[in-house]
């Protein structure tokens, strides 16, 4: 049934056709924006606004004529069913769907914003824009994933990079999509045909046994029939951060499930072996993101997005060495093995994001005493230690002036950057040790800025931390008056803090 006002569906005829003018449950077509394969989209307005709908929608219906493939039309039920349970502001807001019976619809928010497929007729992009698509799509797969959703088709048309508003509802003057100026945009995530809820049925995997996506873009473990998995969208980012910077798809454009399967044994050539521009770590953050097993991919979008976004924090693993594909003898072994390969072990998307917290500590190395130092590593190593999965990221704030010039050396000429750098590392090198964290789950920032509190909470906010840990000194009357870091960091932040207080010493 329709979410509109209309009467009973059984009461009215069919629709014929479709054409302006045309007013279909209280919505009146006024123009077709695009004409696809599967579906046509019409920029439509409703005859009794609702309070507070004052966006523009556009209705999306499906294209029947006989003999489509089936799974196209499950593809649309599935949208029709699982755009209600979306919300944010990475998706366009669902408003009404119309019944097979007569005529099948979804009306939705016409987001003004631009389609991502036409920079790939202009790749290689720049990396800064590459890196900034990147960290867009990022936040939006982050959300859709804590959501319960899996997305499964993620590829440059089904992204779209719509402009950031100021409070009088005008874009904000810098974003500009073709110049690369992506600062004040938001990738807002569209078609949830071949999408997967953790909650509602899987009609697809239920009517169908071949794999569903699209053929560059889908993951082995889509090969193998598995359409749970969230890391299944970042090996689908990690071909589109692939081909925008090197202006090459990694796996060639297969139309069989043959050619689909060579990606289980055949490696893409190295990023940098194409364009040599491209630094180590991009290579790295990317061959991560292409790697066979989920389990060997960044284990959340957020933990991807805080590479792209601190690349110095980036660990170069023999993935950034590579300037060629694995020989003959090598690809042989691995084809074999994927001959009898087993899917990968089922995840949740919101038990897989749950697992793979960004701990954020935030670490005062310069004032803070002896004791309160071990103290917050002992919390730190404990905190970490219980989530297998967990990204540790130490940050340190190096304080600058608001006004005038910083001094950036010592008194022997040795930088005050790396200086308080080597610190953070030489005191989390013992949570490093006995946790064995590896293969990038811990790194160190340090933070040139004025004010401690701002820089913690913005860098936090920024790379989607989960916990903040950090020490608090003792209480003063000058601390107490001036409000602590601490205090400023609990009250602002929007994620969980922990405040690790000094051990007390016995008189």
């Amino acid at each position: 049934m329709p979410d509109s006002k209309a009467g009973p569906i059984s009461q009215l005829p069919p629709i014929s056709s479709l054409e302006p003018g045309l007013v279909l449950d209280g919505f009146r077509l006024e123009e077709r924006l695009h004409q696809g394969g599967m579906a046509n989209l019409w920029s439509v307005t409703r005859l009794e606004p609702l309070p507070g709908e004052t966006f523009p929608l556009m209705m999306k219906v499906p294209r029947i004529k006989g003999g489509e493939d089936p799974a196209t039309i499950v593809g649309f039920e599935v949208e029709q069913m699982l755009m209600p349970a979306l919300k944010g502001r990475h998706v366009p807001r669902y408003v009404a769907r119309g019944d097979w019976t007569r005529q099948a619809y979804i009306v939705m928010e016409r987001v003004e914003g631009q389609s991502l497929r036409p920079r790939l007729d202009e790749a290689p992009l720049s990396l800064d824009e590459v890196v900034q698509i990147g960290i867009l799509v990022c936040t939006a797969l982050q959300d859709l994933h804590r959501q319960h959703v899996v997305h499964l088709d993620i590829k440059p048309s089904n992204i779209l990079l719509r402009p950031l508003k100021s409070s009088d509802g005008r874009p904000l003057s810098a974003s500009n999509v073709n110049g690369g100026l992506l600062a004040n945009c938001e990738a807002v995530l569209v078609d949830f045909g071949l999408s997967r809820h953790e909650h509602l049925p899987d009609l697809l995997e239920e009517e169908f046994s071949l794999p569903m996506g699209t053929g560059p873009y889908m993951s082995p473990e889509q090969v193998q029939f598995i359409r749970n998995d969230p890391r299944s969208d970042l090996f689908a980012l990690g071909v589109m951060l692939y081909h925008l910077a090197t202006g090459e798809r990694p796996f060639g454009q297969p139309n069989s499930v043959r050619g689909l399967r060579r990606r289980l044994y055949i490696e893409p050539v190295p990023p940098r072996a194409i364009n040599a521009d491209l630094p180590a770590w991009f290579q790295e953050v990317v061959l991560r993101c292409l790697e066979v097993k989920p389990e060997r991919r960044y284990q959340s979008a957020a933990q991807l997005a805080l590479d792209l976004q601190q690349p110095d924090g980036v660990v170069l693993t023999k993935r950034a060495e590579r300037m060629h594909t694995s020989n003959s003898v090598k690809t042989l072994k691995r084809w074999f093995f994927a001959l009898g390969a087993e899917p990968s072990i089922q995840v949740s998307p919101s038990s897989q994001v749950s697992r793979s917290p960004i701990i954020m500590a935030a670490v005062d190395i310069e004032h803070a005493t002896a004791a309160l130092l071990e103290q917050l590593r002992e919390t730190v190593r404990r905190i970490v230690q219980t989530e297998p999965g967990a990204r540790l990221a130490c940050v340190s704030v190096m304080k600058t002036a608001r006004i005038g010039m910083d001094e950036l050396t010592d008194k022997e000429g040795k930088s005050l950057h790396v200086k308080q750098l080597i610190a953070l590392k030489h005191w989390a090198r013992p949570i490093s040790k006995a946790l064995a964290l590896e293969d990038g789950r811990l790194t160190f920032h340090v933070l040139e800025a004025p004010d401690a509190a701002t820089a913690i909470i913005d860098f936090a906010a920024k790379n989607g931390a989960d916990h903040i840990v950090m020490g608090a000194r003792g209480a003063s009357a000058l601390r107490r008056y001036l409000g602590s870091v601490s205090a400023q960091v609990v009250t602002q932040s929007d994620c969980s803090v922990t405040v690790v207080r000094e051990p007390a010493t016995s008189n």
